[in-house]
């Protein structure tokens, strides 16, 4: 068992994320260029509380390639206004160079710029059932009760901190089936965040854990089960990555076409594998009775949530429906 695993699901644990990297996006229309290379809404500005503190939402989104494959997906983040403050992108570590890439080709130097933040800002993860708790307490000081915090939408945002040394962001996101949060901030707020859950107990838990808990809860992570040949609805991110009513952008036509088609080739599935060693990624899938290939394994762990091997895994259509395991 991963360290943090039972403290994830029991009660509270924290995640460091080296694997998250973080742009900023400014200039003169960040938003208007945005829109026209990320598939997701752009985030309106966020509004203020009363004790002066902002709150918004942060976008879901992934930027394309004309053929509708992915380059990396994302989160885009407004933490202020516009003008002011631009754009935060924070994104995975194995989509930041092809993200930047892909930005400087495409983004107008005179409308916008990017810089990249990575190693400034630093993101945690806090997991389980007290986390909302815990945030309240370490974080908020108790200006934020933790029901509310518990009932915010996915994406939904809550700031902390008043100078952008302590500054600190707390965003709900459904990538594990616990309750889970990120706060992102400077880099020596998140380390003085460590050290305050250290204190109170809170266990940090290793990565292996978070994968368990990700692959439980059937989300997919680029670099993992995404790559540059994935189209966004052969993973399943297409419902929460697109905004289908918003104009034009790179490789939009592509997935146009195959909403007006009504499927694909392949898809992202859950797969129980009953009692097995978790199968390498590439490990061929088959349906009873059957020799010809009905899926491919992507990733897959030993769960304890389900008492089995699980994997996530791309499975061919007209296989959804059936039974699938591994030959021999």
């Amino acid at each position: 068992m991963s360290t943090g695993y039972d403290a994830a699901v029991g009660s509270v644990a924290v995640f460091d994320r080296p694997d998250r990297a973080c742009l900023a996006i400014a200039g003169r229309a960040p938003g208007q260029m945005l829109n026209g290379i990320l598939t997701g809404s752009t985030p309106a500005e966020p509004e203020r509380a009363e004790d002066g503190s902002l709150h918004g939402f942060a976008s879901y989104t992934a930027a394309l390639t004309p053929k509708g494959k992915l380059i990396t997906d994302g989160r885009l983040w407004l933490r202020g206004s516009e003008e002011d403050e631009g754009f935060i992108l924070e994104v995975p570590t194995t989509g930041r160079e092809p993200l930047l890439s892909h930005l400087g080709k495409f983004l107008p130097p005179r409308m916008a710029s990017v810089a990249d933040l990575t190693g400034e800002l630093r993101v945690a993860s806090l997991v389980g059932p007290e986390a909302a708790e815990i945030l309240t307490s370490v974080v908020f000081q108790g200006r934020v009760p933790s029901a509310e915090l518990s009932g915010l939408e996915e994406g939904a945002w809550r700031e902390a901190g008043q100078s952008d040394a302590d500054r600190m962001t707390v965003v709900r996101w459904c990538d594990v089936w616990p309750e889970a949060f990120d706060v992102l901030g400077a880099t020596g707020a998140i380390r003085r965040l460590f050290d305050l859950l250290a204190a109170s107990g809170v266990t940090r838990a290793e990565p292996e854990a978070w994968a368990t808990l990700r692959i439980e809860a059937g989300r997919p992570a680029f670099g993992v089960e995404m790559n540059e040949d994935t189209i966004p609805v052969e993973a399943g991110i297409h419902e929460r990555a697109i905004d289908y009513t918003k104009g034009c952008y790179t490789g939009q036509e592509v997935i146009v076409r195959i909403r007006d088609r009504g499927h694909v080739n392949r898809s992202l599935r859950l797969v129980r594998l009953g009692d097995t060693p978790p199968p390498a990624a590439g490990t061929e899938l088959f349906a009873p009775d059957s020799e010809k290939s009905a899926g491919t394994v992507a990733s897959s762990v030993r769960s304890p949530r389900f008492g089995e091997t699980v994997a996530l895994a791309y499975v061919r259509r007209g296989s959804e429906d059936v039974d699938l395991s591994i030959a021999g």
